[in-house]
């Protein structure tokens, strides 16, 4: 079996400590270790001088990008006696820094263009950061010398056919020798990796594009035509890999004889009609949480909702668990991926609703306006829940204290800059990056 399904909540097991990837384990449900500082201040931001910006373009238009963007969560892992950080940034480059002092530990590693997504560091021991760019090309990077340097690429046009464009917003996942991708591109990838270590010591890869597939079938395009592609970070739970795309098509593939030789087969099908960037978060039963766009309007987006929970041993229309609506218009909906908390579901939405709901019906048990543009995925550690808004402030609130709305134990102003960027913990060790340009490291005032 490919992950424990009961593994839910908690860090995979591994050699490496920290949180190594967007939402920290396979099922998505992981968010980091305490303790959450209790008086936090800004112990220092990156870089010294000036933003994290670049300029890019998509079809005829250009602009700058700065900070750290969706999902844009950083990793933080313990290597040589440090508490590294390492996180990829909209001035398209990758950044090695000490999560403790913000110095550089590495030079960046810099890319064509602008990274959106969030990095994956190697779960196995092995110095090896994965990530995609704009410009084209997912990469593996070794860090175990005095600057970083490429392993290799792939080139989301290199496999075929496709639909939409070039980035790659997803996280991947790295399991047993093998790397779990999807593409803007529209395709699923799959690696082996071919890890190791060369007589010098250095860490050597050398990958092979095992398997590749359309995200999208007749039926969708027909739906919602050829703008599709995978934004979300692929999940896998036991021996099925689950993503989403654009155009609301929900699946689970069939790993279960990939080191065999035997090819993925798509076992699960569920169309919630609208835009699914939120990653997929799989529970310990098994059960998928699926946080979707409104964007096309379409009867059946409008008839599901935007925050689903699904069976997926069930098929087709049984597989609903229960739906419910988060939209005040078009363009509107989740983007962030939701929070699993003992019997909560937590998720914010573009309206600026904080929601938190009953796993087992969907019903409302609470929620909390923080203003417009809520995209970071809401981050639970210690019962304390951390949510950033649009207006650059961190927020912490209890979620131990009776009462129908959690407290605000406190709000912790960082720039103008959204927080769109989901904040990593580690230890007491908080990690941040705004749209201002900046990334912030948070800790305890005392």
């Amino acid at each position: 079996m490919w992950v424990d399904p009961r593994l839910v909540g908690i860090a995979p097991p591994g050699p490496v400590k920290g949180l190594l990837t967007f939402r920290g384990s396979p099922t998505r449900s992981f968010y980091g270790t305490g303790p959450v500082p209790a008086d936090p201040t800004v112990v220092w931001s990156y870089p010294d001088e000036g933003g994290l910006c670049r300029r890019s373009t998509v079809g005829a238009e250009t602009r700058t990008w700065c900070g750290l963007g969706w999902t844009g969560q950083p990793t933080l892992f313990e290597r040589e006696g440090r508490l590294w950080t390492v996180f990829g940034a909209l001035d398209g480059a990758v950044h090695f820094l000490d999560a403790q002092s913000g110095a550089s530990l590495l030079p960046r590693f810099q890319t064509g263009d602008i990274i959106k997504g969030s990095v994956t560091i190697d779960p196995d021991g092995f110095p090896l950061v994965y990530t995609g760019s704009r410009d084209n090309f997912f990469r593996v990077i070794a860090f175990d010398g005095d600057e970083p340097r490429e392993l290799w690429r792939l080139n989301a046009t290199s496999v075929g056919p496709t639909r939409w464009n070039n980035d790659w917003d997803g996280a991947a996942l790295v399991i047993d020798d093998h790397l779990f991708v999807g593409g803007e591109n529209s395709r699923i990838h799959i690696v082996k990796l071919n890890r190791g270590f060369d007589a010098d010591g250095r860490v050597t890869a050398d990958p092979e594009l095992i398997f590749h597939a359309a995200g999208w079938d007749d039926e969708l395009i027909a739906a919602v035509g050829e703008n599709v592609s995978i934004e979300n970070s692929v999940a896998i739970s036991g021996d099925t890999l689950y993503f989403a795309n654009s155009g609301g098509l929900v699946q689970g593939w069939d790993i279960s004889g990939l080191r065999t030789g035997v090819e993925p087969e798509r076992v699960f099908r569920y169309w919630v009609g609208d835009d699914v960037d939120a990653s997929l978060v799989v529970d310990e039963e098994g059960m998928l949480y699926v946080g979707a766009e409104f964007e096309r309007n379409t009867a059946r987006s409008r008839e599901v909702g935007q925050v689903i929970k699904l069976d997926p041993s069930r098929s087709g229309d049984d597989a609903l668990v229960w739906a419910i609506t988060e939209n005040q218009g078009i363009d509107t909906g989740v983007w962030g991926t939701p929070a699993l908390h003992r019997d909560l579901l937590i998720f914010g939405g573009e309206g600026g609703r904080l929601r938190a709901v009953q796993r087992a019906t969907g019903d409302d048990v609470w929620s909390i306006d923080l203003g417009f543009h809520l995209w970071q995925s809401p981050v639970v550690v210690d019962d304390v829940l951390l949510m950033g808004n649009c207006s650059g402030v961190l927020r912490a609130f209890d979620l131990a204290s009776d009462g129908d709305v959690p407290l605000e134990l406190w709000a912790l102003p960082l720039d103008q800059g959204c927080i769109e960027a989901t904040p990593a913990v580690w230890d007491g060790t908080i990690v941040i990056g705004t749209r201002s340009g900046r990334v912030y490291g948070v800790m305890d005032r005392s």
